[in-house]
């Protein structure tokens, strides 16, 4: 048996990524080891192990950045190799160099390579020596109006932080200190470099996979120009709407990159595609992608086998790559609200449930049950649909997101099914500004949703639970009954928009709830879990569960989150006016300059900079006036709904009415 064999892996990460390996190397016969910090303890990437070691603390910075444990936990769990997935340490060259120092197997690039990529200032000089298309540098020093717009980038890291668009010379100064700051926060170098920022770009990448035996595969392109806050939302493979000729030089160059750092293992070339078809080279992620199931999708591969053969000294199978197949698209589900700034949720998960069927892939690091926290990024699981035409795959892809049931937080499941049938999704009319120009189309409350016949469903489901034991069987009748009581009246509230709902109902001696005045409803069955109603002729059925003053209601095409509320609301729940809350449980970050007690500020300034779950928030002055108490510090942990500070609005800055003026 040969040495350098892998029979015991640790993967140095946690949620969906980890289970992804741990299902690869269940299949090869390769022990799994979990790192978990505590408030992973009971995640399910440790649940689905072999063996684990605790990383003591929970933020990332005590844990799964900390390569010196993760090398210990290694040793004591006697694994033999070690595999970084993607995030935390998974492009950090010390990690690499001190997991093979250790006498372990890197499943990763060469060190050399991991440290020549990681700065995309020193990746672009050496890319621009091997022929690959780049956008020219700008000195932020010497910028003028032709220059606009701007791109601020951090040399270091990814995932779109430390990254700023810059329309207008008088910001430039604040951004580029906005985008140090945060640089430094979330990588730890404060490094920003400037580029022209093109307009209606796309983001195109090519995955590679590379021996030792000399051997490169360019293993076709992805699409990832669905983008929030510069980060992806939905990947697809292979692009669309690419000709032959900008297909070829995508591969040639993607190939060129990798043979420039001597490249072994997996990787990812990305490149910004202008309107009028010019790559221009971004960077190389020398990791696995969170993207990566589409190209396994459509090549029939699996990434991470072949990651563990190249790290064993094998070659790979072929001399090139197998033929692609079909078409496959990857959505991200996200614990998060659109319509909100894109804020991150947190709390029990409930249930996750998405359907299963040929063409469906289902890649998470929760189950139902779990709780989503505050630490770590907001990303529940990867929804993807393979099928022989682009399509087919993605009508798939929305169908199965339609149908899953997801209780708890707030997630972006709608929005992902609303931009999957968007007519300029549907005609691959893709860019990375699609969401600055349909994200208040794509998040509009009302549309194509009928809350009020949901929170219904929800109000005869209740009715039954509150007479019943037990979950009996549906009640069945045909038409309304002639001996009712009086109307009940239940409120509800829709969740996240906020909407109120009146639900009138009555429940007569036979004990069957029925509505009252809902013209063109006819009830056919009630259960404490399952409503089915006729609507103007047509039969559809209504999936209900309660959890507390929560209620979800499921449908065929929606999903419904209500919270049930009191018949009379209570004054004292309103807050002082002014008050600015923590939106989410997070930390601070920093404040805003000179913010203090007693100083002026004006409507729209940003004043607190709160991190929660990787990404930046910042709290906005609601109106010009005063700051009149300060509750904020940086580093502060606060708790969703914290006060933060009180702004005390300036009398002459409320606008008079014309009519007083």
């Amino acid at each position: 048996m040969r040495s350098d064999v892998i029979q015991t892996l640790l993967v140095a990460n946690r949620g969906e990524i980890a289970c992804r390996i741990f299902r690869t190397c269940r299949d090869l016969g390769i022990t799994t080891v979990a790192v978990y910090s505590d408030a992973d303890a009971e995640a399910l990437h440790v649940r689905e192990a072999d063996l684990a070691v605790r990383l003591p603390g929970a933020a990332p910075a005590d844990t799964y950045l900390r390569g010196d444990l993760v090398v210990a936990a290694a040793r004591a769990a006697g694994a033999d190799a070690v595999h970084p997935g993607y995030g935390f340490l998974s492009e950090n060259a010390a990690f690499a160099a001190a997991v093979q120092d250790a006498g372990l197997v890197w499943v990763g690039p060469p060190v050399k390579a991991i440290e020549l990529m990681a700065s995309k200032t020193r990746a672009k000089e050496l890319m621009a020596g091997a022929g690959v298309p780049l956008l020219a540098p700008v000195d932020p020093a010497t910028a003028g109006p032709a220059d606009l717009p701007l791109l601020l980038k951090a040399a270091s890291g990814g995932g779109g932080r430390g990254m700023r668009i810059v329309r207008e010379l008088g910001s430039l100064p604040a951004e580029l200190l906005a985008a140090a700051a945060e640089a430094a926060s979330a990588f730890g170098d404060g490094e920003v470099f400037a580029e022209p920022y093109v307009e209606r770009g796309r983001h195109v990448e090519v995955q590679v996979m590379a021996d030792a035996h000399d051997t490169v595969w360019a293993l076709g392109t992805r699409d990832c120009s669905l983008q929030r806050r510069h980060q992806k939302v939905i990947e697809e493979a292979p692009a669309p709407g690419l000709d032959d000729a900008l297909r070829a030089r995508l591969h040639e160059a993607a190939t060129a990159a990798a043979r420039a750092v001597d490249y072994r293992g997996a990787g990812t070339v990305e490149f910004l595609v202008s309107a009028d078809g010019r790559p221009y080279f971004l960077e190389m992620n020398t990791r696995l992608q969170v993207e990566h199931p589409v190209t396994e999708a459509v090549f029939g591969l699996d990434l991470v086998a072949l990651q563990l053969r190249v790290a064993e000294g094998e070659p790979l199978p072929a001399s090139a790559p197998p033929q692609p197949s079909g078409h496959a698209v990857e959505a991200r589900l996200y614990a998060e609200d659109p319509a909100r700034d894109w804020q991150p949720q947190t709390g029990a998960l409930l249930t996750l449930e998405v359907p299963e069927g040929p063409g469906l892939r289902l890649d998470t690091g929760y189950t139902g049950g779990d709780t989503i926290g505050v630490h770590y990024d907001p990303m529940l699981a990867k929804v993807i649909a393979h099928a022989p035409t682009r399509a087919e795959a993605v009508r798939l892809l929305a169908r199965a997101l339609e149908r899953a049931r997801i209780h708890g937080p707030v997630t972006n499941r709608e929005l992902l099914v609303r931009s999957l049938r968007h007519p300029d999704f549907a005609a691959a009319r893709l860019d990375t500004g699609f969401y600055d120009r349909h994200l208040a189309a794509l998040t509009d409350p009302a549309a194509g949703r009928s809350p009020a016949t949901a929170a219904l469903a929800a109000a005869l489901a209740e009715a039954v639970r509150a007479t019943t034991t037990g979950g009996p069987a549906p009640t069945r009748f045909g038409a309304w009954r002639n001996v009712p009581s009086g109307p009940q009246l239940k409120r509800y509230r829709s969740e996240p928009d906020g909407a109120a709902h009146e639900v009138a109902h009555r429940t007569p001696r036979t004990g069957v709830p029925e509505p009252h005045d809902a013209p063109g409803v006819r009830v056919l069955a009630v259960a404490p879990d399952r409503v089915t109603l006729e609507l103007d002729g047509v039969t559809r059925h209504f999936m209900v569960t309660a959890d507390g003053d929560q209620v979800y209601v499921d449908t065929d095409a929606a999903s419904y989150t209500f919270t049930a509320l009191p018949r009379f609301t209570d004054p004292a729940t309103h807050t002082e006016p002014g008050s600015l809350l923590a939106p989410m449980p997070g930390t601070v970050v920093r404040l805003a300059e000179g913010l203090a007690a007693g100083v002026p500020v004006e409507a729209g300034q940003p004043l607190i900079w709160l991190e929660a779950m990787k990404m930046e928030h910042r709290i906005l002055a609601p109106a010009s006036g005063t700051l009149t108490a300060l509750h904020a510090a940086p580093g502060h942990q606060v708790e969703v709904g914290a006060l933060l500070a009180v702004v005390q609005e300036d009398p002459a800055a409320i606008p008079v009415p014309e009519e007083t003026a």
